[in-house]
């Protein structure tokens, strides 16, 4: 049996967490059985003597901590607040805290957030193989959650690879999730063709990171080694306006050497991202390490085969998308371009939002905006209507 922690006498630090004027705590306090999952929940990676800080950091952003049951492994989940189910789905290299902003505002405006560690991140199941990180496995996870918490229903919000979580979970269990919120990856339809992976890349070609990925036991050797350097360099990286210093290594060629010392090493942190922020990040992977979160990146042609169904599906759910303007993944890409390649693929697409000036962490990088678009979107959906008189209700006491 594993405890879920009830977590009491919420304090408020400097931490970073968004602070609404409104303040109000919701605890819970259960047990659950995960002893089904157990032999999926690997033991932590023990490469840092860290204390966990994951429940305090959850309680300063409003929020409490358990382990549930979902797909027969083990997710840890931190949850706040009561109402209809919203999930947020994390990206790489994060973890449930990349939404440490969101967890409070949504849960004050009548909302159950769940943010989880998706598997083979923090305190989450780590399974071994590369097989076990595909889309059905990860979408699965999402939806078992569902479930778990007592609801019938969610909407679902993700970023980066949460956001492919999202869309494609939104078309494999439309029964699930009610409406769906993209940030920084777009849908924009099942690949026609097979995408074609390289097992390995050649040391003549241009270095890039997905290719540099796919042969095991690689980047995660170079990432473990130094974790705050890899959270540091790649955040700071993906945020306009922070200064670094030049790369050590300038040379276009995979055969100079890993991604590393590609990434300029911050002069200084972004605003958005304090000290006890890296720390945090820091001490979760050296726990967990990074194999479970590259290996999503080695399933993509596996992820098209498992998927024939999808060949010129739709998401029919409400739908949002957001991202910023300077968000590298979408190569400066306008409004009206992304609108037009994400429109066939939906029936009822709201809207298509760039939020000047951010880059690719928006909801950590411009988080009142984003509690504000995310929270306008959900008040559209009228989910709070009469939702207490629901017999499916699962009601959380307020301690």
């Amino acid at each position: 049996m594993v405890a879920a922690t009830g977590i009491t006498n919420l304090r408020w630090f400097n931490s970073g967490c968004y602070r609404p004027k409104l303040f109000y705590c919701v605890s819970f306090a259960a047990a659950l059985s995960v002893a089904a999952c157990s032999e999926n929940l690997s033991e932590p990676a023990a490469m840092t003597t860290r204390p966990d800080q994951t429940e305090t950091l959850a309680a300063n952003c409003g929020g409490s901590v358990r382990l549930i049951e979902s797909n027969g492994i083990a997710l840890r989940i931190v949850e706040a607040g009561s109402g209809p189910l919203v999930i947020l789905v994390h990206g790489w290299p994060e973890s449930w805290y990349s939404w440490r902003h969101q967890l409070q505002p949504l849960a004050a405006a009548g909302y159950h957030v769940v943010a989880p560690d998706m598997r083979g991140y923090g305190g989450s199941a780590r399974p071994s193989n590369i097989e076990d990180y595909d889309i059905l496995q990860l979408t699965a996870d999402v939806a078992g959650i569902v479930a778990a918490v007592g609801a019938t229903s969610a909407v679902l919000v993700g970023h980066d690879w949460g956001a492919p979580i999202v869309w494609q979970s939104a078309l494999l269990y439309p029964e699930l999730f009610s409406a769906v919120v993209g940030m920084s990856v777009i849908y924009g339809g099942r690949a026609t063709n097979r995408p074609v992976v390289k097992l390995r890349q050649e040391a003549e070609e241009d270095f890039f990171y997905t290719s540099y990925f796919q042969t095991p036991g690689v980047a995660e050797a170079e990432f473990d080694a130094n974790p705050r350097q890899l959270i540091s360099r790649l955040y700071t990286s993906r945020s306009p306006g922070t200064p670094t210093h030049p790369p050590e290594v300038t040379d276009p060629s995979a055969a100079a050497g890993g991604w590393l010392p590609r990434l300029g090493e911050p002069v200084r942190l972004p605003e958005w991202l304090s000290e006890q922020d890296l720390d945090y990040y820091t001490a979760q992977f050296e726990r967990s390490g990074f194999a479970g979160g590259i290996n999503y990146y080695r399933n993509g042609a596996r992820n098209w085969d498992l998927t024939p169904q999808l060949a010129d599906a739709r998401i029919h759910q409400p739908a949002l998308f957001l991202a910023g303007d300077l968000d590298i993944v979408n190569r400066n890409a306008t409004r009206e371009e992304l609108a037009a390649r994400m429109a066939p693929n939906f029936t009822d697409l709201r809207d298509v939002i760039l939020l000047p000036g951010i880059g690719h962490r928006v909801q950590q990088q411009a988080p009142d905006e984003t509690n504000r678009l995310v929270l306008k979107f959900l008040a559209s959906l009228r989910l709070r209507d009469n939702w207490g008189q629901s017999k499916n209700t699962v009601v959380f006491a307020a301690e």
